[in-house]
């Protein structure tokens, strides 16, 4: 056995936004690991929150980036939202669609009736990201809600990550509703929630499955919810800052700068790294001292700091890093 961190799992689910992509730019490195994933005979699947793109469009759009991809391994907020109300209501019950014409599509494809009128009296408003929902069909929502229609999100993500930073996502939009209504969701689809996780195991017949994310909010609490091993990727969301700053339902197995740390040794990206002491960066009676990559000393302070403790800087490469993460 080589030891790679990916030998120990017969399935990786990759998260997408901030994994594989920046919005329709590929991350550096990632065609690369798919396709050595690949190579190796692991099987890959992908499950995305984002509910703008049907699976076909989202295959097609990573085997145009040089990520190969069958519309078969990829699980969509959109499509599992649409599935899940048409097992909860008769066929070609009318259903409000706040979000992208990829969701008004699966739920047409589920073989229910696409509204957008309050007045259409819908059996169920779902929600969804999508670039141009504006005021109008969110106050259809919120009346078509008041009169009881089921209220299901397809995810409650609050950004969505950019080149140019963190954007607002759908978990903003659905916070407009919120307000306006005054209570939450019925039913919240993607992740943090484990369906889609748990889907693309079952789908897969994997026993040991790893999730890879770039949101401790999202991907990595829906996989600890899931029961399932993670690796957070340092190329979207979250950062050394929010790590440290995790509770327990949002602790990642392994931690790394990119998709590179699949094929690295588990011992290098577990977190915590379970001694006080790589990569360079020592601990000792709370003062880190050394230097090296963040990656690593994030490994050496996260238990401390879970722990409670509040280092200290030893060198001056430490005090950078501390200033940064822990201000």
């Amino acid at each position: 056995m080589s030891g790679r961190l990916v030998d120990a799992y017969d399935l990786v689910i990759f998260d997408l936004d901030g994994v594989v992509y920046l919005i329709d730019k590929p991350i550096a490195g990632a065609s690369e690991a798919v396709e050595r994933l690949r190579a190796d005979g692991v099987p890959v699947a992908y499950a995305t929150n984002n509910a703008s793109r049907r699976a076909a469009d989202v295959a097609g759009l990573l085997t145009g980036m040089g990520v190969p991809a069958a519309a078969g391994e990829v699980l969509t907020s959109a499509g599992a939202s649409a599935a899940m109300l048409a097992e909860r209501l008769p066929s070609g019950a009318p259903v409000l669609v706040v979000g992208a014409e990829a969701l008004r599509a699966e739920v047409r494809d589920a073989g229910l009736t696409v509204v957008e009128r309050a007045e259409d009296s819908p059996a169920a408003v779902v929600q969804g990201y999508g670039p141009d929902v504006g005021w109008k069909i969110l106050a259809e929502a919120s009346l078509a809600v008041r009169a009881g229609a089921l209220w299901m999100a397809t995810n409650t993500d609050r950004t969505l990550p950019s080149p140019r930073g963190p954007l607002p996502g759908n978990g903003s939009l659905v916070s407009v509703l919120r307000t306006a209504l005054n209570r939450e969701p019925d039913v919240v689809v993607g992740k943090p929630a484990p369906a889609l996780f748990e889907t693309a195991a079952s789908l897969s017949k994997a026993q040991r499955p790893l999730t890879v994310g770039d949101r401790l909010d999202t991907d990595i609490e829906g996989a600890v919810g899931a029961g399932m091993d993670s690796l957070l990727v340092l190329t979207g969301v979250s950062g050394p800052a929010e790590v440290l700053a995790a509770p327990p339902s949002r602790r990642p197995t392994y931690v790394a700068a990119d998709l590179s740390g699949l094929f690295g040794a588990a011992g290098d990206a577990r977190i915590p790294a379970g001694a006080d002491e790589a990569g360079g960066w020592r601990l000792t009676d709370g003062r880190l001292d050394g230097d090296g990559s963040a990656v690593d000393a994030l490994r050496v302070l996260a238990a401390y700091v879970w722990d409670g403790g509040k280092p200290k800087p030893g060198s001056d490469a430490a005090a950078r890093l501390l200033h940064d993460w822990l201000g």
